[in-house]
Formats: C-alpha cells, sequence, structure tokens
C-alpha cells in the first residue's frame, strides 16, 4: 500500500536521483570507466536509476540484487563464516560484495549496499543502518550510514548516497580514462 508519504519522498527524491545517476555516468563515461552493482536493501533501485538515464549502457555492465546471504556467498562471494558471525549488516560484507560484482561483471568499479530499510531492526541493527562500498583498482571508500524515516525513505535516501559515493571517488584522482568498456545494450 502506498500512503501519501511514500507518494511525497519518492516524488522529492527522483530528480536528485536522476541527477546523481547523470553526474555519475557522466563521470564515469569521460573516464571511459565501467560499473556494475550490487544491492541488497535496496532491491535494484541503484540500478534502476542509472538505466533511467539515456546512454547508461557505456558505463553500467549489470547488478545483482542480493537479498538473500546465500546469494551475497554464492554469487558474490562474500566470505560465509563472517556472514554467519555477522550477518549482512556489515562494512566487510558491503566491501566484499562490491568487489565481487565487480569480478564476476568485469568492471573497473563495483558498488553495493546492504543494511536494514525497516520498518524495524533486523539482525540487530536499527532500522535505517546501511553500509555502502565502492570498490575499484584505485580506491575502495566504505560508508556506514543511520538514516531516519520509514522503509521508502531509507531506500530511497540509500539509493542517492550510493550514487554520490561513486561520483565522489571517481572525482577524487581516478585514472584519466582506459577502463573497460561496456557494450551497448
Amino acid at each position: 500500500m502506498t500512503t501519501d508519504m511514500t507518494k511525497d519522498v519518492t516524488k522529492e527524491m527522483t530528480e536528485e536521483l536522476r541527477q546523481a545517476a547523470e553526474r555519475l555516468l557522466d563521470e564515469a563515461g569521460r573516464r571511459r570507466l565501467t560499473l556494475a552493482v550490487a544491492e541488497s536493501l535496496t532491491g535494484g533501485m541503484v540500478a534502476s536509476a542509472l538505466a533511467d538515464v539515456p546512454g547508461a549502457s557505456r558505463v553500467l555492465v549489470g547488478a545483482v540484487v542480493a537479498y538473500a546471504m546465500r546469494v551475497k556467498s554464492q554469487v558474490l562471494g562474500v566470505d560465509p563464516v563472517r556472514l554467519a558471525e555477522v550477518g549482512p549488516v556489515d562494512s566487510v560484507v558491503a566491501e566484499q560484495m562490491a568487489a565481487g560484482v565487480s569480478r564476476l561483471m568485469g568492471a573497473d568499479l563495483g558498488v553495493a549496499t546492504t543494511g536494514v530499510a525497516g520498518p524495524g531492526g533486523a539482525d540487530g541493527h536499527e532500522a535505517g543502518t546501511v553500509h555502502l562500498a565502492v570498490v575499484s583498482g584505485w580506491g575502495t571508500r566504505l560508508q556506514e550510514l543511520h538514516l531516519p524515516g520509514g522503509r521508502t525513505q531509507v531506500r530511497c535516501t540509500t539509493t542517492l548516497r550510493a550514487l554520490e559515493m561513486v561520483t565522489q571517488l571517481l572525482t577524487s584522482g581516478v585514472p584519466g580514462e582506459g577502463g573497460r568498456q561496456a557494450k551497448e545494450g
């Protein structure tokens, strides 16, 4: 059921997400770099925001929605012992998801989202606890967020912050050109 608040949050975020996706794609495209996405709590929203921009296939190679821990482990290569010990809401898990999707897709960069969207907590973490990771050959960025709001707001804000985090890595001293070029699709 969609509430008026959900509609407002989504409406307000749509333009911000579009602009953030355009900035990321422009920065990566100018450097001829490719990106792969691994998502848990955002459930495909990061990849969708990117794919909404015409020409995204120059940069976006693909995405994996890894909600289940077995998918994180078996598909993305996240350490199953770590998952068993700390659960999926963890910075190292996010980093391993990002590295795994980058490797799986043959992309220059990998970005990952994992956390608790709500309502209510999970795995000993409050709703709004989020871990983001961006992995590349020239650097890794990790970020832990504690976001307010309901499920939709947490997921939208996480998507925005993930897009911005990749762009920040790209604009902070990335190699100029020569990454793997994505194929049109």
